[in-house]
């Protein structure tokens, strides 16, 4: 009989699409895919390390594989998997944990799949990553995440993205273009592209430092790709969000007027201490440049309470930053320490308790913002494409500004898109629509 493999993924868009591409190598290897919650010979978690509750989880994940299977066996990869592969290993019932640089040739660990009393190691250095090896995801989702880009040159004192993917590389423009034509032959709507920093596109794209082609001719080229409907794309830091690439999308085919740009803190001061390449001069340009040429466009922003140092008016400061800037939503992040970089040695910590009151604080902030996007669009022409899971009786689905909107379950609408008017605001805050206003299919 065939061997069955289930697959767990934490974070972020990125690792979604390389778990996809390690599931499809097992599938090639002739193993049954399997979901999670079911009884598998293989449990395999794609990890991550970026918030110290991403770490937590691990151990929560591998004991639902043991209660689906006792005799199952559990690998890890990932990045918390090179950043700490022993600490991974000493978990009870893990049996084998891979680094950046092995976690795509899993299947040539797997000869043996008896339980170890120990769990095995095979990591690297991270300076031996620095191939590149790309992926997307697809059968999962009524949308793919295609890999562009991994690693990271930047040094921002809180990350340790860099130690835990390596330098920045870039995919081929041919391979992807190549994997956005087998994208769409498989009747997916809609591909986000994703990587560690995508706007960095270009740099290592032969196994050279120097740039061969830039982010903005990866989207004009990705925007003449037949058979895309949607291209979205997903975190892009500010400084790398060109003008340019601003003007390409409000005029593209295929490119949604979405856009979710890094801030981590409204006060120069702070982001200096964070050694991000921006400041907030900088970020109120691209803001006003993107309302400009497209004033219905979704802005989302990522912002960390709480770093070292940060006083109640570095805060406030932030905090009467975002309020007054026309964005969309928040995605707010609490600071924790990670071991091996700079800010975990800064002094003036900020106590937790402070911590958790100013990310309530922001998040609140971020329900007001999205309310009032959402208000904004009310009475205007969206496409929705509809999801596939039946929430209580609901269908889901995303306009291009990324506007969640519901209305009762219809299974023919799963992976369709329809032009439709927005009527109004649920009590859940998600919006509505009347079939009798759909315009077009």
């Amino acid at each position: 009989m065939k061997k069955k493999v289930a697959f767990y993924t934490l974070g972020c868009k990125l690792n979604f699409s390389e778990t996809s591409t390690i599931a499809r190598n097992f599938t090639d290897e002739g193993f049954d895919r399997v979901d999670f919650s079911e009884k598998a010979d293989i449990y395999v978690i794609n990890t991550c390390s970026v918030t110290e509750n991403a770490d937590k989880r691990f151990k929560t994940i591998v004991k639902q594989a043991q209660k689906a299977n006792s005799d199952a066996f559990v690998a890890a990869v990932g990045c918390y998997a090179q950043l700490k592969p022993q600490e991974l290993a000493d978990v009870n019932g893990v049996d084998l944990v891979l680094g950046a640089t092995e976690k795509f040739k899993i299947t040539d660990y797997l000869n043996d799949l008896s339980k170890n009393d120990f769990g095995q190691v095979h990591s690297c250095e991270i300076e031996d990553a620095d191939f590149y090896v790309g992926s997307y995801s697809i059968g999962d989702r009524t949308r793919a995440f295609l890999k562009v880009q991994d690693g990271c040159d930047y040094k921002c004192t809180y990350c340790t993205i860099p130690l835990a993917r390596g330098i920045s590389r870039s995919d081929t423009m041919e391979n992807v273009l190549k994997n956005a034509r087998e994208i769409s032959e498989q009747n997916i709507k809609e591909i986000v592209l994703t990587g560690v920093n995508i706007g960095d596109y270009g740099k290592g794209e032969f196994g050279n430092k120097k740039h061969e082609h830039t982010f903005l001719d990866l989207v004009t080229k990705l925007d003449h790709v037949e058979g895309i409907e949607r291209l979205r794309i997903s975190s892009i830091e500010p400084n790398l969000l060109k003008k340019e690439t601003i003007d390409l999308v409000s005029k593209s085919r295929a490119f949604v007027p979405h856009f979710h740009i890094p801030l981590q803190s409204g006060s120069n001061e702070i982001l200096k201490k964070m050694k991000r390449r921006y400041m907030r001069e900088l970020y109120v340009d691209r803001v006003s440049k993107i309302r400009e040429v497209m004033p219905h466009a979704c802005i989302g922003v990522d912002v960390i309470v709480g770093f070292p140092g940060e006083t109640d008016e570095h805060f406030l400061e932030t905090y009467n930053f975002l309020n007054v800037l026309d964005i969309s939503y928040l995605h707010v992040f609490t600071y924790s320490e990670r071991d091996n970089t700079e800010a975990a040695e800064m002094d003036s910590v900020v106590p937790n308790n402070i911590r958790s009151k100013r990310s309530k604080m922001l998040r609140g902030l971020s329900v007001k913002k999205r309310r009032a996007f959402y208000e904004s669009q009310i009475g205007s022409n969206r496409t929705v494409l509809f999801e596939s899971e039946n929430k209580e009786g609901y269908i889901h689905g995303f306009t291009e500004n990324y506007i969640k909107v519901k209305t009762p379950w219809n299974p023919e609408l799963i992976n369709t898109l329809h032009h439709v008017e927005l009527t109004r605001i649920d009590d859940d805050g998600l919006v509505r629509f009347e079939f009798a206003k759909v315009v077009s299919n």
